[in-house]
C-alpha cells in the first residue's frame, strides 16, 4: 500500500479510482464494512481502492475540549487499512484551514482533481466541508456513492461505543467491536526497578499519544515488543502498592 501525507504530494497514476473517506479511528467492524466494500468495488471496476483519512480527529481543530482520545495509533490504522486491502492511503492534515473549507472546494480540490476519484463509499454518517455540507445526498449527486449502514452487534458499532467500552474496562466487549483485541502503544520507560527485586521485572509503558486508556485494573494481554510475543498480566493504575504516584501501564 502506498501512504501519502497531503493530497496535494499525490501524482495519481490512474484515470479514475473508488474512493472512500473517513476518520476511520480504531478501524472497527463499522468501519471495515466501508473499506471492504470500497476494495471489492475496485476490485470489480479493476482500479484502484484509494482510502482518504485525517491526521486527527476533527474535533482537535473543531472543539479542542471536546475531543476524544484515540482508540489507535495513526500508524496502526494505515496498517489495518492495507491489510484491508487497500491500494492508497491518503492522509490529510486536519487544520483551521481544511476545517473552514466549503464542501464544493473540498470536493473539487481534493476528492476529484487530486484523488481522481470516480465513485465512492462512505458510511452513512459521514459528512465533509464547512458545517458538514458534504453529506452522502450531497455527494451522491456529483458521483456514484454507496453509503454503508452502521454495523448493529446488540446496540450500534461506534468508535465512540468503543471508547466507552474501554474506558469503563470492558475490554472483551470493545474487542468484539473491533473485531481484534484491543491495543496500548506507547515506548518502554525506566520505572522503580521493585518487580526485578522480587524476580519479575515488568516493562512499564509511557504512553506517546492521546489514547484511551482501560479502567484501572489487571488484564490478560499480549506484549509485542522487537525480542517477541509474550502472554502478560497488564496492570493499568497508580500502583498503590508501590505508594502510588501517576497512571501507569505496566
Amino acid at each position: 500500500m502506498q501512504a501519502h501525507f497531503g493530497a496535494e504530494v499525490l501524482r495519481a497514476e490512474w484515470e479514475s479510482c473508488v474512493t472512500c473517506i473517513g476518520t476511520f479511528d480504531g478501524v472497527h467492524l463499522g468501519h471495515q464494512a466501508v473499506i471492504r466494500e470500497a476494495v471489492r468495488q475496485a476490485r470489480a471496476k479493476e482500479q484502484p481502492c484509494v482510502l482518504v483519512t485525517f491526521d486527527r480527529h476533527p474535533m482537535a481543530v473543531l472543539n479542542p475540549d471536546k475531543r476524544p482520545p484515540a482508540i489507535a495509533s495513526l500508524g496502526r490504522n494505515l496498517a489495518q487499512f492495507e491489510s484491508l486491502g487497500v491500494a492508497v492511503s491518503v492522509v490529510l492534515r486536519f487544520d483551521e484551514e481544511l476545517s473552514r473549507t466549503s464542501a464544493a472546494c473540498f470536493f473539487e480540490r481534493v476528492l476529484r482533481s487530486s484523488i481522481k476519484a470516480g465513485s465512492i463509499v462512505i458510511g452513512r454518517d459521514f459528512a465533509f466541508g464547512l458545517n458538514r455540507e458534504g453529506t452522502p445526498e450531497w455527494i451522491a449527486e456529483r458521483l456514484p456513492t454507496i453509503v454503508v449502514p452502521p454495523l448493529e452487534m446488540g446496540g450500534r458499532v461506534s468508535s465512540t461505543a468503543i471508547r466507552l467500552a474501554v474506558a469503563e474496562g470492558r475490554v472483551e466487549e470493545a474487542a468484539r467491536w473491533l473485531g481484534r483485541p484491543f491495543a496500548v502503544e506507547g515506548v518502554v520507560v525506566q520505572g522503580k526497578k521493585l518487580g526485578r527485586r522480587l524476580g519479575f521485572p515488568t516493562v512499564n509503558v509511557a504512553r506517546s499519544f492521546d489514547q484511551v486508556m482501560p479502567a484501572d485494573g489487571v488484564y490478560a494481554g499480549i506484549c509485542t515488543t522487537d525480542g517477541g510475543r509474550f502472554k502478560a498480566a497488564v496492570s493499568v493504575g497508580i500502583g498503590p502498592a508501590a505508594g502510588g504516584g501517576p497512571r501507569i501501564v505496566e
